[in-house]
């Protein structure tokens, strides 16, 4: 069995954005020769998620609303996170909704996806390099 360890870099210009990384994880993995096997993408911070869904603008935006009221950021206050000089409690709580990781599986040297699925990344404490982890194992 082989393995093959890639790291993206993010910095987005917002505090909050989702990036569809599918295509980055594609080269990924036709970069491993792995042609049988699972790749797990996830995020190496705390106030960031991988998740899979379709790339529709509406749905993403719906996502970013929804986020919003389940853990607003302002007013900071209102988070005992926040009492030690943070401000991002809301990113935290955010990432624990989206998720840490996916795993998809690889099947004839490519990602093996339903209908409409994509890799993106969520970013809810931007503004600052940060990495994304791929990590490929199989024949």
């Amino acid at each position: 069995m082989k393995s093959f360890r890639k790291e993206l870099i993010v910095n987005t210009p917002t505090r909050r954005a989702f990036i569809n990384i599918t295509r980055e994880v594609e080269r990924a993995l036709t970069e491993s020769g792995i042609q049988e096997g699972l790749a797990l993408i996830n995020p190496m911070h705390i106030t960031a998620s991988v998740f899979i869904n379709d790339d529709e603008r509406g749905l993403l935006s719906d996502y970013e609303r929804w986020l919003e009221k389940i853990a607003p950021h302002a007013p900071i206050e209102q988070y005992r996170h926040n009492d030690t000089g943070e401000d991002n409690a809301d990113a935290h709580i955010k990432r624990q909704v989206m998720g840490r990781e996916v795993v998809v599986a690889v099947t004839k040297g490519r990602l093996d996806f339903g209908t409409w699925e994509q890799i993106f990344y969520g970013e809810f404490d931007g503004m600052r390099p940060k990495r994304i982890l791929i990590k490929i194992i199989g024949e």
